[in-house]
């Protein structure tokens, strides 16, 4: 009883997952609503008809190229791939399939932070043992532990989002300032900024938990312990005063004005970057794509945004953190487990594919082959006025990332502390007592679900 109720934990955690990519289109017919994988279905065409068949879901918007370059090259497997949708969407289904018995496709694209959600449930297989020695070395550290549940590797990394911080040339020239390197440094700029008549220096929002728990853990918090050996057992610190700290530095920046509170992935937060009424933005590598897509950085906008590293809570020892990555996944519903963690380890790992995507700001490539290539480290990304950004701030931070250990539970902790946070902005309670309270909810949920928590 007490494994049903942590197992339905993870259900409810995967069927509310939100989305963190653009979608793509849907798979599926009225007899096969939930987009079965079966090779019949397949978006891209096979072109060895001879060799057997690995099923995968996935919504990179360049899948199709990756696919046929993976097709292409490969003389032992082909590649059936179908687009389900992504994020919830593509969750949502994974977890009919998981539930039915049948339905999962052999591989799945699947965020890092999910991946305990579903490892949880048995739906996902440990890849260690097919071929993981072999690529282990084009991936860093803190790649593989993000894709880790324990000792077990149960995907293969393929993007990631080491932060940094994002800023208006025009801004900062207009109000003197530099770049501030800690985070004492970055509220002085911002009071400066504000005594001068200019605009908020950066934005602090209820509705990013993920970059909120990243900036938390910069401060030394340790969130969760968890390990598949004892999958009924579960560590929960959220209220420990790095986490506390956090969350009153940034309440105090928003009651002093020195901050917006605006919800960020909207228009009205995009039109506010765009209109110069945030001088910062703090947030992953992937930003640059996301905000050329809408409509950053375009017309009397050009030009006018550069980064620097993410500031430090404390200089002498810094600390990188990462917001988002997804990774290749095998299901435990794999007709051969052995070839699909094959076609995991290669998908998206050879050169064309992989300079693909970076140069069209689909992804940053965490596998070191195209991280620390020299095409990739000098590039001068048209985004920020042809500053070398990869080499200046983005592969330094992805290359000292330690990676972290998620939840099985992650998306309940993601809402608890939207609402939270909301609370703070509201200023009907301070920092610690939001950690406290997130603590307290968070503890309650993992004990209802059957955890024992640590």
């Amino acid at each position: 009883m007490k494994k049903n109720r942590i197992i339905a934990a993870a259900l409810l955690a995967a069927t509310s997952a939100l989305a963190a990519c653009s979608s793509g289109q849907q798979a599926g017919t009225a007899s096969n609503p939930s987009g079965n994988a079966v090779a019949s279905n397949c978006t891209n065409t096979i072109p060895k008809k001879n060799l057997p068949v690995v099923t995968m879901w996935g919504w990179y918007p360049n899948m199709q190229l990756v696919v046929d370059n993976f097709n292409k090259q490969n003389g032992e497997v082909q590649v059936c791939w179908t687009n389900v949708g992504q994020g919830s969407d593509e969750y949502d289904k994974f977890q009919t399939a998981i539930s039915a018995g049948t339905g999962a496709p052999d591989v799945i694209m699947i965020e890092m932070d999910r991946i305990p959600t579903f490892q949880i449930q048995k739906s996902l297989v440990d890849i260690k043992q097919y071929g993981y020695d072999r690529v282990k070395a084009d991936y860093s550290e803190g790649a593989w532990k993000d894709v880790s549940v324990g000792q077990a590797v149960y995907g293969v990394p393929v993007d990631g989002g080491p932060m940094a911080m994002i800023y208006r040339k025009d801004l900062f020239e207009k109000y003197d300032i530099k770049p501030p390197k800690t985070w004492d440094e970055y509220e002085q700029a911002a009071q400066k900024m504000k005594d001068a008549g200019g605009p908020h220096f950066g934005d602090f929002a209820a509705n990013v938990s993920a970059l909120t728990m990243a900036l938390q853990i910069q401060k030394g918090a340790s969130p969760f312990a968890y390990d598949p050996a004892q999958p009924e057992k579960v560590g929960v610190k959220l209220n420990d005063q790095g986490s506390k700290d956090v969350l009153d530095y940034w309440a105090r920046l928003a009651k002093k004005g020195l901050v917006g509170t605006q919800d960020q992935f909207t228009p009205e937060y995009i039109s506010g970057v765009i209109n110069g009424k945030y001088a910062t933005y703090i947030s992953a590598a992937w930003a640059p794509g996301y905000l050329t897509g809408a409509g950053v950085g375009k017309g009397e906008d050009t030009g006018k945004f550069a980064v620097a590293p993410l500031p430090q809570w404390d200089p002498a020892n810094p600390v990188q953190v990462n917001w988002g990555g997804s990774a290749f996944s095998v299901t435990s519903q794999a007709k051969n487990p052995e070839l699909a963690a094959k076609v995991a380890y290669s998908l998206y790992a050879d050169k064309e594919s992989l300079t693909d995507g970076w140069t069209n700001q689909i992804i940053f490539p965490l596998n070191l082959k195209a991280l620390n290539s020299p095409e990739f480290v000098n590039l001068k990304v048209a985004f920020f006025d042809g500053q070398q950004a990869n080499k200046e701030v983005y592969v330094p931070a992805a290359n000292a990332y330690k990676g972290m250990t998620y939840s099985p539970f992650g998306q309940y902790y993601f809402d608890a502390l939207t609402k939270q946070v909301s609370a703070l902005i509201e200023g009907s309670v301070t920092g610690a007592q939001a950690a406290d309270r997130l603590q307290e909810d968070v503890v309650k949920y993992a004990k209802e679900q059957g955890f024992t928590v640590q």
